[in-house]
């Protein structure tokens, strides 16, 4: 049983790197998308990150 849990530890840990640092976002993304906007069309990868980064970069971001 614990041997298992250890086979399994390494894709755990990868996906919570992924999702603590934003790499999985598009595939979040695509999730939501298909469960709360059906029928909508989705952004295309490029189109999702451009987005983000506009929306990251677009405003101040100083402390003065």
């Amino acid at each position: 049983m614990i041997r298992e849990e250890l086979k399994r530890l390494p894709k755990h840990l990868w996906h919570y790197l992924r999702q603590v640092t934003g790499d999985d976002a598009y595939e979040r993304y695509i999730a939501h998308q298909k469960l709360a906007h059906a029928g909508e069309p989705a952004l295309t990868r490029q189109q999702f990150f451009k987005l983000r980064q506009d929306e990251k970069w677009s405003k101040v971001s100083r402390c003065c």
